[in-house]
């Protein structure tokens, strides 16, 4: 049990590290920085909105394929427990 807390505040104290570390906002790919580029208004600023949902759009597919495994997971071993 202390084995895993000690290893739980480990994780927890990483995490806030590099969430707080700063990163720089580049594009990384050519079709990201085009797309960047591109959507430059007149007064200098960027309308982003459309880079903005197609990455929360490619981040949502492998998000719902592993809720659907550790669901089906969950249920096969709490169906085996119970018998």
């Amino acid at each position: 049990m202390k084995k895993t807390a000690i290893f739980g505040l480990f994780a927890l104290f990483l995490s806030v590290l590099l969430s707080l570390a700063p990163l720089a906002a580049r594009a990384q790919c050519s079709m990201c920085k085009t797309q960047v580029e591109s959507a430059r208004d007149e007064d200098g600023s960027y309308n982003t909105s459309g880079l903005n949902r197609g990455i929360l759009y490619l981040m949502t597919v492998p998000y719902l394929l592993m809720g659907t495994v550790g669901y089906f997971w969950y249920r096969h071993t709490h169906q085996k427990s119970k018998k």
